[in-house]
Formats: C-alpha cells, sequence, structure tokens
C-alpha cells in the first residue's frame, strides 16, 4: 500500500467517480482503476461498489477510509512541517440544513486560515445529504435540528450509521415572514392565521420521509404548501407571494438582509411541542479537526453559548 494510493481512494471517495477523481488526481482512468484494484487485492476487501451511476463505499471501504484520512492527514502535517508541500492542502467541509447562522460561523472561521493553504467546503443541502456527508467524510461536521417530531428517527438514524448528536441550543418555533406581510405586525402566529398563505419547505427529494424535514412540523399539516430548494429563492417567495417557513428564529440579517422578521409560532396541538434542539453530527470515530473545534467555537459564539 503506497500514500499514493490512499490519495486516490480518498479522492474517489470525495469526487464519488472514477472518471471525475482522474481528471483531478491528472491520471488515467485504467491506471485510477488498476491501482485502486492492487490495494483492494493487497487488503482483501473491496472498498467501493462500482456502477454505472458512479462509485460508492462498502461497509469496509467506510472503515478503510475513516484511517485512510488520518494517515494522510498526519502524511501532510509532515511534509507541512519538514518539506515543501507543493501544492497539497488540508481540507475542512461543513454540510447543513438552511440555517444562515451555519454560514455566518463559517464565514469567521475561515477569516482565521489562509485559502491559499486550506480547502473548504459549506455545503447547504437536504437533510439526507447533510448525514451521508458525514458518513463519507465529504463534510467533517453536519448541521441539523431535533423535535419531537423527528427525534427517535433521527437518533436511530445516527446510531446505525456511526453518527454522534452534539446539541447546541432549543429553540422555540418562529414564523419567518417579510416585513411586508399582513401577520408581520402580530406578536405571535396561529396554524389558522396562516392557512391563507404558502408554507415554503426546503425540497427533500423523492419519497423522502417527512422525518427528514426542515420544519419543525410535517409538511402535510399544512393545506398550502410550496417547495423550495435554496435560501434566496425561499426569500424572493416570502416577497412576492406571502409566504412563510417555520424556523428557530435565528436569523443572521447580515447574509438574509433585514427586510425580514421572525415571529413566535404558537401550537395549538396538544402533546406536540414546537421546540427545535439545533446541533450537530459528526463520526464517532473521527478525531475532530482544529477548523472543526474552531467552527463549533464559532457557532457557540454566534449563538451567545457558553464553553
Amino acid at each position: 500500500m503506497t500514500i499514493q494510493q490512499i490519495r486516490y481512494a480518498i479522492t474517489i471517495t470525495e469526487t464519488g467517480s472514477l472518471n471525475k477523481a482522474a481528471e483531478q488526481l491528472y491520471v488515467s482512468q485504467p491506471s485510477l482503476t488498476s491501482a485502486m484494484k492492487e490495494l483492494e487485492s493487497e487488503l482483501g476487501i473491496t472498498i467501493f461498489n462500482r456502477t454505472g451511476k458512479g462509485v460508492t463505499l462498502t461497509s469496509d471501504g467506510v472503515e478503510f477510509i475513516t484511517y485512510a484520512r488520518q494517515l494522510y492527514g498526519q502524511f501532510d502535517d509532515m511534509l507541512e512541517h519538514f518539506g515543501k508541500a507543493g501544492n497539497l492542502k488540508k481540507k475542512f467541509g461543513v454540510s447543513a440544513q438552511h440555517y444562515s447562522f451555519a454560514v455566518k460561523a463559517f464565514v469567521e472561521m475561515v477569516k482565521s486560515y489562509d485559502t491559499l493553504k486550506y480547502e473548504f467546503a459549506m455545503r447547504e443541502c437536504m437533510t439526507r445529504e447533510v448525514i451521508n456527508d458525514v458518513v463519507q467524510m465529504r463534510s467533517e461536521i453536519g448541521i441539523l435540528f431535533l423535535s419531537d417530531f423527528n427525534r427517535r428517527a433521527m437518533l436511530k438514524l445516527f446510531k446505525t450509521s456511526n453518527l454522534e448528536f452534539k446539541p447546541l441550543i432549543v429553540c422555540k418555533a418562529y414564523v419567518y415572514l417579510w416585513r411586508g406581510h399582513p401577520l408581520a405586525g402580530e406578536k405571535e402566529i396561529t396554524l389558522d392565521q396562516l392557512s391563507g398563505y404558502p408554507c415554503l419547505s426546503f425540497e427533500q427529494g423523492e419519497n423522502a420521509s417527512f422525518y427528514l424535514s426542515e420544519e419543525v412540523f410535517s409538511s402535510n399539516e399544512f393545506s398550502r404548501t410550496i417547495k423550495t430548494s435554496d435560501r434566496a429563492t425561499t426569500l424572493n417567495l416570502m416577497v412576492g407571494l406571502n409566504g412563510y417557513i417555520l424556523c428557530s428564529g435565528i436569523i443572521c440579517e447580515e447574509l438574509n438582509g433585514d427586510e425580514y422578521v421572525a415571529v413566535p409560532f404558537k401550537s395549538e396541538e396538544e402533546g406536540r411541542s414546537g421546540d427545535m434542539e439545533i446541533g450537530y453530527i459528526r463520526r464517532r470515530d473521527m478525531i475532530p479537526s482544529k477548523m472543526g473545534e474552531l467552527y463549533i467555537k464559532k457557532i457557540k459564539e454566534y449563538l451567545g453559548i457558553a464553553g
């Protein structure tokens, strides 16, 4: 087993494609495929499942890549300390549900590093992708929330995926809408008051479980719904259609602007709390990086969390 083979395996994992990995590594696909077959033969395991849609890690492959990343990271550190690292860059990624505070903390973390020496990735994506990114180590940290509605299903999913959930803050549910909305001046808003307006929710893909929703309550409880895929579109629909979204109430005006307000949501359903426990997930078998620790520190600073 060579450092080059380890690098090849990590790159294939990150790109999810032999073609893309070959392009990024500046090697031919046959050479890359041959190198991986030799590595798998030497180790006596199958690292990748190969399909017409790309490659994915096998269970043995996930375990191998965990060790491979740590080993390659140490190799990278050694080069940086004793020699010329050339074009090698340390990588750090975060995957998150659509939270502006997660992006703001990422910005503050990146400011502490020289982007010429590091490769950063901030991915706002569907809940399932947040989880998969952390499982497959495309991202070190994933930001999402738990509620009374999804807690049991999500914790079970985390356990089977070898992930741990670290709570950050518990928030009441808020209705997020633009300042010109007819309900923007209310002290609190009920579901009945919202019945005439479209509920905006983030797309979670076909056949996605309601447990993966980014909203406190599942979308089938709302009479009018519109799916979106990004925050910018959601903000535009708030203005154009008087739409709204249920959220944590933690709004970063620096990124979203000051044309929007968050009004407390009053749940009239007994036995269903509107509390959102926002936290982060990471692999149980992965040692946190300095960048990961700084990112969590910046989130806590933004949220006003001690420690």
